[in-house]
């Protein structure tokens, strides 16, 4: 059976392994799916943005880079977990999420049935293209995710980072290219052609075109760059 892989903005994504599925920072902005015919709302404002895009199954394992909303919403978690799910987070999202989660930092390594999931570093730089500079090293995590003897790594809000040169194998790379609290496209590219991955999926897009990632990366890499819309599976 393939892997298969859907993207929800801004960086939000389902990976379905055999009888595992794995979530990826979902956290669900009302901004992101205003014309998205699929979105379930289960309640009302003043209430809580309650709501999914689709329906979608409860997820076994829930990975969450940072702290920031639009990447750690409780009650997105919550209608995607059942009583065994596997939450995990850097100390950070303690308060949104509460303290039942499996709290991480980078270099931290996690079995979880087949399932091999490694924290990496993710952060701003005060040389990075982006415009503000608000994710501080240690505060939030990347993921290398180890499934069905494939590699999925999942940036997190970063600029292009040192520690992105020692991440080895990759398979699939979910890259940041908005330019705002991360990389941009210019520097998304060098990331891309320095992991060397096989694949390479565009998220937390913003005003970026990703039709330019994808020309400029497969200009000068042997990368296939796939570009999702809202709710689109790869097939890996």
């Amino acid at each position: 059976m393939p892997l298969s892989i859907k993207w929800f903005p801004p960086s939000w994504f389902q990976i379905k392994a055999r009888e595992k599925i794995i979530y990826l920072d979902p956290a669900y902005l009302r901004t992101y799916f205003t014309n998205y015919p699929k979105k379930i709302e289960f309640s009302r404002w003043p209430d809580l943005i309650d709501r999914l895009p689709e329906e979608l199954e409860k997820g076994d394992v829930i990975l969450v880079t940072h702290h920031h909303k639009d990447h750690c919403k409780s009650v997105t978690v919550n209608r995607l977990r059942h009583a065994d799910t596997l939450v995990v987070a850097p100390k950070r999202c303690v308060k949104e999420l509460g303290k039942d989660i499996k709290v991480i930092g980078s270099g931290e390594e996690i079995t979880f049935g087949d399932i091999k999931i490694k924290p990496v570093e993710a952060y701003n730089t005060e040389e990075g293209n982006s415009i503000r500079k608000v994710h501080h090293k240690g505060y939030g995590v990347g993921y290398l995710i180890t499934v069905e003897g494939k590699t999925i790594y999942h940036a997190g809000d970063t600029d292009f980072i040192p520690e992105m040169r020692e991440l080895g194998a990759v398979d699939v790379a979910l890259l940041p290219i908005g330019g705002t609290f991360t990389m941009d496209i210019q520097e998304a590219v060098e990331a891309a052609i320095t992991i060397k991955p096989k694949v390479v999926i565009p998220m937390h897009r913003f005003k970026a075109d990703p039709q330019e990632f994808k020309a400029k990366v497969e200009a000068r890499a042997d990368i296939k760059v796939v570009l999702l819309e809202i709710g689109e599976v790869y097939d890996l």
